[in-house]
C-alpha cells in the first residue's frame, strides 16, 4: 500500500495563501536558483532543493486536491500539474461541463473515496494531498501517513491555512527530515499513530 503525504509550500505562520487566495512570495523559492527543477525552464532552485524536490515528485502516483483548487488552477488544463499521473478531486459537483472524460482526473465526493482511489491509482507511489481544507480533511480523518512543508521566510498574517479547519490536537514525529535550501526550508515529519 501507498503512503499518503499531505504537502504544500507554507508561510512560517502557517498559510499555504493569502486571503485573496494568492501564495504571494511562498514560491519564490523555486525560481531562485540556478538549478532546472524541471524541463519549463522556469523553475529553477538550489541544488538542495533540487535534490530534495526532485526526488519527491518522481515518486508521486496522484494527487488529491479540492474542487476549489481545481476551479483555481482551471483544471490544469487536464494535464496533471508536476508530471503527476492521475488528479483525485474531491468535489459533490459533476466534472465541468466539456471535460474531457479521457483526462487523468477522477471526481469523487468525499476523502474517504478519494484517498482510496488515489491509492489504486499509485499502487506503489506516494499519494500526495494538497494542504488546505481538503488536506486538513484527510488528516483529521487518519489517512496522512506523512506532512511535508516547505516552509518559506515569509508571515502572511491570515490567510488559507495549511491543516485547513483541523481544531484538535495531532502528534507529528520528527522532523525526519530537514533540508535547508535557497528561501525555503523542506521538513518532512510522520504522523504519530
Amino acid at each position: 500500500m501507498g503512503t499518503v503525504v499531505m504537502y504544500s509550500s507554507v508561510s512560517v505562520d502557517g498559510f499555504i495563501a493569502d486571503d485573496s487566495d494568492q501564495p504571494g512570495p511562498l514560491f519564490d523559492w523555486l525560481t531562485s536558483g540556478d538549478v532546472p527543477l524541471d524541463d519549463s525552464g522556469v523553475l529553477r532552485v538550489s541544488q538542495a532543493s533540487y535534490d530534495y524536490t526532485r526526488a519527491y515528485w518522481d515518486r508521486i502516483g496522484a494527487t488529491i486536491v479540492g474542487r476549489h483548487v481545481f476551479d483555481l488552477t482551471d483544471g490544469w488544463d487536464g494535464v496533471p500539474p508536476g508530471g503527476v499521473d492521475h488528479v483525485v478531486v474531491v468535489t459533490h459537483r459533476p466534472q465541468p461541463d466539456g471535460w474531457d472524460p479521457e483526462a487523468p482526473f477522477h471526481f469523487v465526493a468525499s476523502v474517504e473515496a478519494a484517498v482510496a482511489t488515489a491509492l489504486e491509482l499509485a499502487g506503489d507511489r506516494l499519494v500526495e494531498v494538497a494542504a488546505g481544507d481538503v488536506g486538513g480533511q484527510v488528516f483529521a480523518a487518519g489517512l496522512v501517513d506523512e506532512v511535508r512543508m516547505d516552509v518559506a521566510p515569509v508571515v502572511l498574517g491570515s490567510g488559507k491555512r495549511y491543516f485547513g479547519s483541523v481544531a484538535a490536537p495531532h502528534g507529528l514525529v520528527g522532523p525526519v527530515e530537514v533540508v535547508q535550501g535557497d528561501r525555503v526550508l523542506h521538513l518532512r515529519y510522520r504522523v504519530q499513530r
